[in-house]
């Protein structure tokens, strides 16, 4: 009489069904992240159309808003006093992409918080000519 000893897979496989269900339903409910619409970006300097208001990032950190300067500190005062009469509570951040991600994120939290619903980015490069003016 010969003895084999096999192992015995069904336990596992049902443990690691259980499992993958279990990863299954908490993985929609652990992604976070922000909803961001990105415009068709041109080459060409176009001004923005009446109402739209952007609000720029510098390389060193002043903010425009619709090409006014703001100190950094008053920046969401200035958007709720903008977006409390307004119906449309978009805003489009442009921002140098040289500027750390955490800074634009940062001022992305400051328009949520000034009220702002709907929040478009735009990536580009400013010229050093461009970085001087200010």
């Amino acid at each position: 009489m010969r003895l084999s000893a096999e192992p015995n897979v069904v336990p596992l496989c049902d443990v690691l069904l259980v499992l993958l269900i279990i990863f299954m339903v908490i993985t929609p409910m652990v992604q976070k992240g922000v909803d961001v619409k990105l415009p068709d970006t041109t080459t060409e300097q176009s001004s923005a159309p009446a109402g739209v208001i952007v609000m720029t990032l510098h390389n060193n950190m002043k903010v425009d808003i619709n090409q006014r300067y703001m100190e950094f500190d008053l920046v969401q005062n200035e958007l709720r006093a903008i977006y409390a009469p307004r119906q449309d509570k978009t805003i489009f951040i442009r921002a140098d992409a040289r500027i750390p991600y955490s800074r634009v994120i940062e001022i992305m939290d400051i328009a949520r918080g000034a009220g702002v619903e709907v929040l478009g980015i735009i990536p580009e490069y400013f010229t050093e000519e461009e970085t001087e003016n200010l």
